[in-house]
């Protein structure tokens, strides 16, 4: 009986790296295991009583309506030329610094990560515009593809970010539960108004270290990232200063509008979201880009984002409860008592479980088949929800750069030029790898860096 729930996650990862769907895995896989149970009177069928009500839940849940928002923001402002014109002024502004025209790329894609959310479309951008411009400029290729692939999973952890707001739903959920566990029936929430400010500041600190090594690497190997005049890079645009404005000013404005309404307090996560997707409409509008054509493109895929989302949450949820259905909280909790170390070895445990699986898993899968499962316990030996899940968080943008399954590494792949390899794009990730290990070790030495500014803000 206590072997059945860690069997049905062996199933579960099993059927994932075959290639089966992600949400029909989970609900069927649960489901099956349910009927086994029932047969053999190790699972009570009234259980499976509870899942019209969680479906109903997750469709009416407020904090997700945020997702199909912030992906319409998202693959408008892709469709918008926003990023193009701010890539070519701020590679004028830092191009003759050593390894400059790296460093305008990870302050491009922080800008970006904040505007968009996105990873897919950061990569694919910054791959199709500045890659090609990079290599012909003289950057070594496993620098270059390195420094695209881990800028774009900076979507990940930058708030407005598709990653955060699941995982706050998840850790809100999982906060009640370990509260309840506890018996206080009061129960305090967490939102992803929290998470999101909670991960600004790592978020930034992240982008200081990506553009410290890239100074650094410049520095000591010069010819692997030369100086670059300006002339290079489009002195033909006109005076420097407009195109600074022109270029910043828009994502500048965006970001202010959406980070700065969540930050005052002024708007809910999922208000700003419709404030972005709004803001993402009118920059669209001004650069001449936004047509009949264009907002359908943008609306289905919007739509396909969403779909799948929304599939894998319901397939998560029936996979939880029939997971709980079998003892399977009460078993990883004996597990965490056991192992050495107390609460600091649980966390170290379930950080490096979320990292191996990174290697073969996506951040969606992790997030609905681990997280759901292991916080209630790490949360319910006092563990604090904002710092669970920004650590999280940051592991799991790690798994877009983990070969062979990182999601960023297939997308740089598919727009990079061919001479370009792909064993070259894979050592060009592992010092960007290091540097977020790093920056796990900081925020587990630094937990504040996660939790003060949410106290500023909201006085918790």
């Amino acid at each position: 009986m206590e072997l059945i729930p860690l069997l049905m996650f062996v199933v579960v990862c099993a059927t994932l790296i075959a290639g089966y769907p992600v949400a029909f895995t989970l609900g069927g896989v649960a489901l099956i295991f349910a009927l086994i149970g029932m047969a053999t009177g190790t699972f009570h069928g009234q259980d499976l009583t509870f899942i019209p009500n969680r479906l109903f839940g997750i469709v009416g849940n407020q904090s997700l309506m945020a997702v199909p928002l912030f992906v319409f923001m998202g693959v408008m402002l892709e469709k918008s030329r926003v990023a193009e014109n701010l890539l070519t002024s701020m590679a004028r502004l830092m191009g003759p610094l050593p390894g400059g025209l790296g460093i305008a790329i990870i302050v491009v894609g922080a800008l970006l990560a904040a505007s968009t959310g996105i990873v897919g479309a950061t990569v694919v951008t910054m791959g199709l515009l500045a890659l090609p411009s990079m290599l012909k400029l003289g950057y070594k290729p496993e620098l270059a593809s390195g420094l695209i692939c881990a800028t774009g999973t900076l979507g990940q952890i930058i708030p407005p970010s598709i990653a955060l707001v699941l995982l706050g739903d998840v850790i809100s959920t999982s906060y009640q539960q370990a509260q309840l566990k506890m018996g206080l029936w009061s129960t305090t929430t967490v939102s992803v108004g929290d998470l999101f400010v909670g991960a600004l500041i790592p978020g930034l600190v992240l982008v200081g270290l990506y553009i410290l090594y890239m100074f650094g690497h410049a520095l000591v190997r010069p010819q692997d990232a030369p100086a670059v005049d300006r002339a290079a890079l489009g002195q033909e645009q006109g005076p420097l200063l407009k195109q600074l404005i022109t270029g910043l000013v828009p994502p500048l404005l965006l970001i202010f509008l959406v980070l700065g309404s969540i930050l005052t307090g002024k708007a809910t996560p999922t208000e700003a979201a419709g404030v972005g997707a709004f803001g993402a409409l009118l920059l669209a509008l001004v650069n001449r880009q936004l047509s009949l054509l264009t907002l359908q493109e943008v609306m289905r895929a919007t739509v396909r984002v969403t779909a799948m989302v929304f599939m894998i949450l319901i397939g998560a949820s029936i996979f939880s409860l029939v997971f709980r259905g079998f003892g399977g909280e009460e078993a990883v909790h004996l597990l965490f008592e056991k192992i050495p170390g107390g609460v600091f070895g649980a966390t170290l445990l379930v950080m490096a479980l979320i990292f191996l699986l990174g290697f073969i898993l996506d951040f969606i899968e992790i997030t609905f088949v681990v997280v759901p499962i292991v916080a209630p316990v790490l949360l319910a030996m006092g563990v604090d929800p904002i710092w669970l899940g920004v650590m999280i968080a940051l592991n799991l943008q790690t798994s877009f750069l983990t070969p062979p399954f990182g999601f960023a590494l297939f997308y740089l792949r598919g727009v990079a030029p061919e001479e370009v390899a792909t064993m070259q794009i894979y050592k060009g990730v592992v010092p960007f790898i290091v540097i977020q290990l790093l920056m796990l070790g900081v925020l587990a030495l630094w937990p504040t860096l996660a939790t003060w500014l949410p106290t500023q803000v909201y006085g918790q």
